[in-house]
């Protein structure tokens, strides 16, 4: 009997199912984090409405040996009341991953996406225990657009190749 539908193969020729997961978490870990109360024993009186503050979120890469890479997903909350600092919070959650084979076009949106979505309710949960551990209401972080992210980044970087090519020695126009 002879099969008629045979295995998919990609360009490797290789069949994809075959060929292992695109990325696998080695080890996740916390590289960094700092917890500033500059209220201290003033805070439960000083807590007279919930502090508002600004989130802000980068992914940073360190290639290692290949395939491995270290991804790095830093978050930093900055809550005020009025003017006034209630608490700070940075963190560097970190995680160990390994390449599988995929298509080079693939990897900087698999290293820059992928990996920080699955880094990225770990380190949140290290920021709320925190924030509540230092005596204020909970912090409830909304998840984050990596795509949007990525993509904001890779124009960023495009329009400073371009910046960089036209200030090259020879790049003027000749008349």
């Amino acid at each position: 009997m002879t099969d008629q539908n045979p295995a998919p193969v990609d360009a490797t020729g290789q069949d994809p199912a075959e060929a292992g997961p695109a990325l696998i978490v080695m080890h996740q870990f916390l590289k960094d984090f700092s917890f500033e109360n500059p209220l201290g024993h003033e805070t439960p009186t000083a807590l007279k409405e919930a502090p508002t503050g600004i989130i802000r979120v980068d992914v940073r890469v360190k290639p290692l040996t290949p395939p491995d890479i270290e991804v790095v997903l830093f978050m930093s909350v900055d809550a005020k009341i009025g003017d006034k600092s209630v608490y700070l919070v940075e963190s560097e959650y970190a995680g160990l991953f390994r390449l599988g084979r995929v298509p080079q076009e693939h990897v900087l949106p698999l290293v820059m996406i992928e990996a920080p979505r699955l880094l990225f309710p770990f380190a949140r949960q290290v920021i709320a225990n925190a924030v509540a551990a230092g005596g204020f209401p909970p912090l409830l972080i909304n998840p984050v657009d990596f795509v949007a992210m990525y993509r904001e980044k890779r124009e960023e970087m495009l329009k400073q190749a371009e910046a960089q090519k036209a200030a090259a020695p020879g790049s003027a126009a000749v008349n």
